[in-house]
């Protein structure tokens, strides 16, 4: 190793490769640990991350890649390893109005990159909490969901091409900047959504969408769990379209985001079972906003909906969506474990009262929490029971994760796999699948060294 870090630094230069102090200041994860890497390489252009891969993969060396560090599933964990920063990958190279697409480093945040593209008069959907933190080729590499997959789509949807570095450091170079291209296999996709383990993305094309011109946000309270989906199709058939967003809170965690220490407090004057926040993006404010508002008032003489507010103002729409994004008060209740599991809508209701009914059952004063973009099936699970020891997690782990399989859940909808699920990874892909991923694995990283033991528990 040593050897290596000593090439490196003559080749790339001392302000590239941090060690000591320094390397263990910059491991600090958002939410999962990152480990403390030997060394952490941080190369300025696709050339040096090539050099990096092509020096570590003839020494053997193994390389995680590094991007915001906000993912929740150790997929970054690099302990005693060498971890390859990408945030001096910082440009934008280009935007091109006419063809409505954002060519971009893969160090960027994706504020960054939703902030080019308003610039430019133009729309970058992708939006999740870390929006500030997380980079545009972490998002890839998840291929990251967040609040809008409903009407756009997960990351995968939003990348047309993309420049990656495998492990023997050749540059694979795919800048698609086509809608349609069925020329052959479409390479982008062995590197969205496998977590840095078959190859870094350096650089990408994104999709732009045209930039909405109304914006309109409500938050309603619902009685039963049988009315969420019902309001979900309901305004869905009379927003013509223009549906970008349903994210539903169960009143545990509403209660949570709305009373103290959290800042937020609800705009509704009931409380109710369930909180749906549904949002609306079109193209004529004076126009789409009575359209919204006559949906909410439909759903409410249908006896969808108990009660409704919707924001009037910038500040109001804020307000709203940041006691979704609020998830820092479950922190209150730490040690806790959290969970990202996708399944059928009609399967969520009985899904969480089994939880409830088996947690209460082996740990009476659990705080379980939850919340997640029902439109797409996704829920957030979170549980403190009062202790996060090994024993404990698995135990938590066999009842989150044991009903999906019966039903076709995931036990991963956007967070991905890495470390945390790595073990559970069969209840939700089949035998063949997974021999055809450890294929993948060995035919494009047959040494093993990018991201090792992610996704992919080890071969004895």
């Amino acid at each position: 190793m040593m050897d290596l870090l000593e090439t490196l630094t003559d080749e790339l230069g001392a302000v590239a490769v941090l060690t000591g102090a320094d390397a263990e200041e910059k491991s600090q994860g958002a939410w999962a640990p990152m480990g403390t890497p030997l060394a952490i390489i941080r190369p300025a252009n696709t050339q040096e991350v090539s050099r990096v891969m092509e020096l570590a993969h003839a020494a053997g060396q193994q390389v995680i890649a590094w991007g915001g560090k906000t993912g929740l599933v150790e997929g970054g964990h690099a302990d005693g390893e060498l971890a390859l920063s990408l945030e001096r990958l910082n440009a934008i190279d280009s935007i091109d109005p006419i063809g409505g697409t954002m060519s971009v480093q893969a160090g960027v945040p994706l504020q960054k990159v939703c902030e080019a593209a308003e610039e430019a008069g133009f729309f970058f959907p992708l939006d999740l909490g870390a929006r500030g933190s997380a980079t545009i080729g972490g998002n890839i590499a998840t291929n990251a969901g967040g609040n809008r997959v409903i009407r756009y789509g997960m990351t995968r949807a939003l990348v047309l091409g993309l420049e990656a570095v495998l492990a023997d450091g050749t540059i694979v170079s795919s800048m698609n900047r086509l809608i349609k291209n069925n020329a052959g296999y479409d390479l982008k996709q062995l590197f969205i959504g496998t977590e840095g383990t078959l190859g870094i993305v350096t650089r990408a094309v994104v999709r732009l969408h045209s930039k909405p011109l109304s914006q309109d946000t409500g938050l309603v309270g619902v009685e039963s769990f049988e009315n969420l989906p019902k309001l979900l199709r309901h305004m869905e058939a009379r927003l013509g379209g223009t549906l970008s967003a349903y994210e539903v809170m169960w009143d545990g965690f509403y209660q949570l985001v709305t009373n103290e220490p959290a800042a937020g407090r609800s705009p509704l004057e009931g409380r109710y079972p369930y909180y749906a926040l549904v949002e609306a993006m079109g193209g004529d404010q004076e126009a789409d906003t009575p359209r919204f508002e006559h949906a909410l008032m439909g759903a409410l003489e249908d006896g969808i909906i108990c009660d409704a507010v919707i924001a009037k103002s910038d500040s109001e729409r804020e307000a709203m969506w940041a006691l979704r994004d609020d998830v820092g008060q479950v922190l209150h209740h730490y040690p806790i474990f959290t969970f990202d599991v996708s399944l059928p809508i009609a399967d969520m209701e009985m899904y969480v009262a089994g939880l409830e009914a088996s947690f209460d059952a082996t740990w009476p004063d659990n705080k379980l929490f939850v919340f997640g973009h029902l439109g797409d099936g996704n829920l957030h699970v979170i549980i403190g029971v009062g202790d996060d020891s090994p024993a404990t997690r698995k135990a938590v782990e066999q009842i989150v994760y044991a009903p999906l399989q019966k039903i076709g859940g995931s036990v991963s909808a956007e967070h991905g796999i890495g470390l945390e699920k790595r073990d559970y990874l069969a209840l939700s892909r089949g035998p063949e699948e997974i021999a055809l991923m450890r294929l993948l694995k060995k035919s494009l990283d047959p040494k093993g060294i990018l991201n090792p033991g992610k996704v992919l528990s080890p071969e004895n």
